[in-house]
């Protein structure tokens, strides 16, 4: 692998091009992989040029979109383009030394979970990356596991699970305000007739508030969306975000009905893309014995922070002859080929050093950055015009983490607590998403006792804002919100905040339908352009993994030309029973 600044542009003939194009259009995918250049090779019987690949964007999807290339296609040329001055995107773990010993903090993601099938690919990545000995795991019968918190509307409310007992569970749900009008709206849910036909999509919270009533929806599962997507449920997509219980309205009439049947060994659906993957992994096994331990557990990251995949991505690509990285590149422009390019992608690109803008030509373009960076830069001719793009917004969260000396601050002990929109303000006048437990959520990363935890700020709150919180004025709004519900009073012997500006995409209503529209865009250019990251198919790790995969997948066997061919004709599902679903 090379760090450079600047690549020369070749020259290319518009003649001998024309001449190209038809023999590429007759040799088949092995030409269309290979560009241009396999055609001309073809002619003299030599051995094709390999294909030269851009992948946009250094985060965690780009950078395992550039593995994925180097391992399956190790002739290729491939440059990764990175507009900042690091790798791994909203990747960001520190080791901080408080003086007495050292302590991990997460600006971002802080764990995988391995679910089937995206977190399987994890897995596989790990096991590639040989990254097994510096995992983490959390065990399903830890504490963090076992009990997580709602606060409503001014206390910590234990969710029901595996935790407790049976009674003590149904006393909580009858007893606790959180859960008033859940158990009357699960119980009129099965009167109820599922949506009509014409209805494409609608909000989870409309979707939710439609079959349960409000209760569920404003009280528990909008709390729910606050940790995963820091956003609002009255916004995001139903079809796109809970597609399972959509799928199951709509067959079953009902969303008990259909998961009652599942409990009792009914069938359960299961998108037909990830049920192909699951085949595929079953067929090629890779878990060693410690892989199998952590498929079971709860969550797990490494020993330095989930920052470590990046890291090892990195350097696995450092290793590499045909990987070529460029740092604090801005990629302004991208565009399909005319006249002697006709059937490559042009980009066009400026150092942010230096200012200087180089254009370069590839085979294969591979974009990770954001749908809205995308939509902008990406040529604005009537076919190749990718506008539904900007329909996604993304919410910016303020992350602080905090370290106390005390071990034993915590009145309660989990994984943390989420706060749902019906909290009352004068409960949540900071605006917080949530707040995590993390010396309970993972064990044994920190090398000196106490108490870490991370507060979590605004999201969609934050929507009309204007400015942000400074540092100050974020890391006194944690304190003060700890102190009103956790009556932590102390203060932390270290603190870190971070502002993580447009971090999540928000897919609203209708994304499925736009993502469709988009694909069939992308199919303008010539399958050249793919798409791969959180702004399409999943906003978590795994999803950005998975989606990596899939996109490298159908480049190199030709079977996706955009990276958002599940999307076209709507998902389609498989109803299984559950043990034919087992990894």
């Amino acid at each position: 692998m090379h760090r450079l600044t600047t690549i020369p542009r070749c020259p290319v003939n518009g003649l001998e091009v024309l001449l190209k194009q038809f023999k590429a259009r007759a040799a088949g995918q092995k030409s269309f992989l290979y560009g241009q250049n396999a055609t001309a090779s073809s002619r003299s019987n030599t051995r094709p040029e390999p294909p030269s690949i851009a992948v946009l964007g250094g985060g965690i999807t780009g950078l395992a979109s550039a593995y994925f290339l180097s391992r399956d296609l190790p002739n290729a040329k491939i440059t990764l383009f990175e507009a900042s001055s690091r790798l791994g995107g909203w990747l960001h773990s520190r080791s901080v030394d408080i003086g007495s010993g050292n302590v991990i903090f997460e600006q971002g993601p802080r764990n995988l979970r391995p679910t089937v099938p995206n977190g399987l690919v994890t897995l596989s990545l790990v096991h590639d990356l040989g990254l097994e000995d510096r995992i983490l795991m959390t065990s399903k019968n830890s504490v963090a596991a076992q009990n997580r918190f709602v606060y409503y509307p001014d206390r910590l409310v234990r969710m029901p699970g595996p935790g407790s007992s049976l009674l003590r569970n149904i006393i909580n749900v009858l007893s606790e305000p959180i859960f008033k009008g859940t158990i009357s709206g699960a119980l009129s849910e099965v009167t109820k007739p599922r949506r009509p036909e014409h209805l494409q999509d609608e909000s989870i919270g409309s979707f939710l508030t439609r079959r349960f009533g409000s209760a569920l929806a404003d009280n528990v599962v909008s709390a729910v969306f606050h940790g995963i997507y820091a956003g609002d449920i009255y916004k995001l997509s139903a079809r796109a975000i809970v597609p399972s219980l959509w799928a199951i309205e709509w067959r079953n009439n009902s969303i008990v009905q259909g998961l009652l049947e599942q409990a009792f060994g009914g069938v359960q659906p299961i998108a037909t893309n990830d049920l192909d993957l699951m085949k595929t992994l079953q067929s090629q096994p890779f878990m060693s014995d410690k892989l199998e331990v952590v498929k079971k557990s709860s969550v797990f990251t490494f020993k330095g922070g989930i920052g470590e995949l990046a890291s090892r991505l990195e350097a696995k690509l450092d290793e590499s002859d045909n990987v070529l990285i460029l740092e604090n590149t801005d990629v302004r422009q991208i565009k399909l080929g005319s006249n002697a390019a006709g059937d490559r992608i042009q980009i066009q690109a400026k150092e942010t050093s230096n200012r200087e803008t180089t254009d370069y030509d590839f085979d294969h373009v591979v974009s990770t950055i954001s749908g809205n960076k995308l939509a902008s830069i990406a040529s604005q001719s009537p076919t190749t015009n990718l506008s539904p793009l900007l329909c996604t917004s993304a919410v910016t969260v303020m992350v602080v983490n905090l370290f106390y000396s005390n071990p034993n601050i915590l009145p309660l002990r989990g994984f943390g607590y989420l706060l749902p929109r019906s909290v009352p303000f004068d409960q949540n006048p900071e605006m917080a998403l949530g707040v995590v437990f993390d010396s309970d959520a993972t064990i044994g990363q920190d090398d000196v006792p106490g108490t870490k935890v991370t507060v979590m700020l605004g999201g969609h709150w934050w929507d009309d804002f204007d400015a942000y919180p400074g540092e100050d004025e974020g890391a006194s709004m944690a304190k003060a919100l700890l102190n009103r519900h956790l009556g932590i009073d102390e203060e932390p012997r270290a603190i870190r905040v971070g502002l993580q500006r447009n971090c999540i995409p928000q897919y609203g209503v209708g994304h499925e339908a736009r993502m469709e529209d988009v694909s069939l865009r992308l199919e303008s250019f010539n399958g050249r352009l793919r798409v791969a990251g959180n702004s399409y198919t999943g906003v978590g790790l795994n999803d950005c993994i998975r989606a990596a995969r899939d996109v490298v997948k159908g480049l190199v066997d030709g079977t996706g030309k955009t990276g958002l061919e599940s999307f076209v004709g709507g998902k389609k599902w498989s109803w299984l029973k559950r043990e034919k679903l087992k990894p």
